[in-house]
C-alpha cells in the first residue's frame, strides 16, 4: 500500500497549525480524554480511516482501556461496557458523523439524551471533536494514507 501524495496538513502547514489550536482549544471542555478517544474511533470505524482507527485503538489502549471496550465500540449499543454518558457521546458521534443518512441529522432524542450528560461547554467541545475527526478521516482516506506508515 502507497498513499496517494502527502497528507494535505503537511503540504499547507498552517492547516496542520489551525487543526492542532482546535483540538487544544477543546481541552477545556470538560470532555474525558478517553470519551474523545471512543468518539475518535467510532468515526473513523464509521469513515473506514484505518490510520485513525488504529491510532485511537492504541490511544485507548495506552490510556487503560481494556480490549474488550475498544473491540466493542463498532457495537457498543449491543454490549454493556459502556456508561450511559459514553452511549449518549457515541450515538452523537454517529448522528454526526452520517448527517446525510436521515432527513433530522441530529435527532431531537440523541441530542436530548447528550445533554443530560454534558454541559455546554463540553457538548461544544464533543461537537467540535467529532467534527476535527471527521476532517482528519476525511483527508487520510482522500489519500489513501496507510496505517502504520510515516505521514510525512
Amino acid at each position: 500500500m502507497q498513499a496517494r501524495m502527502k497528507n494535505p496538513v503537511f503540504v499547507i502547514p498552517e492547516a496542520m497549525q489551525a487543526l492542532m489550536a482546535l483540538n487544544k482549544a477543546t481541552e477545556k471542555s470538560g470532555l474525558s480524554e478517553v470519551t474523545t478517544k471512543l468518539v475518535h474511533l467510532r468515526a473513523s470505524q464509521i469513515n473506514g480511516c484505518s490510520v485513525c482507527v488504529d491510532m485511537h485503538a492504541q490511544e485507548l489502549k495506552k490510556a487503560g482501556e481494556t480490549d474488550r471496550r475498544i473491540f466493542a465500540v463498532a457495537a457498543w449499543r449491543d454490549t454493556p461496557f459502556f456508561n450511559d454518558a459514553e452511549r449518549a457521546a457515541l450515538a452523537l458521534t454517529e448522528a454526526v458523523t452520517r448527517l446525510a443518512d436521515r432527513s433530522d441529522a441530529v435527532p431531537d432524542d440523541v441530542w436530548d439524551e447528550a445533554s443530560k450528560y454534558y454541559d455546554e461547554k463540553a457538548i461544544s467541545g464533543l461537537l467540535l471533536q467529532i467534527a476535527q475527526i471527521n476532517v482528519w478521516n476525511r483527508l487520510n482516506a482522500s489519500v489513501r494514507q496507510v496505517a502504520g506508515a510515516a505521514w510525512n
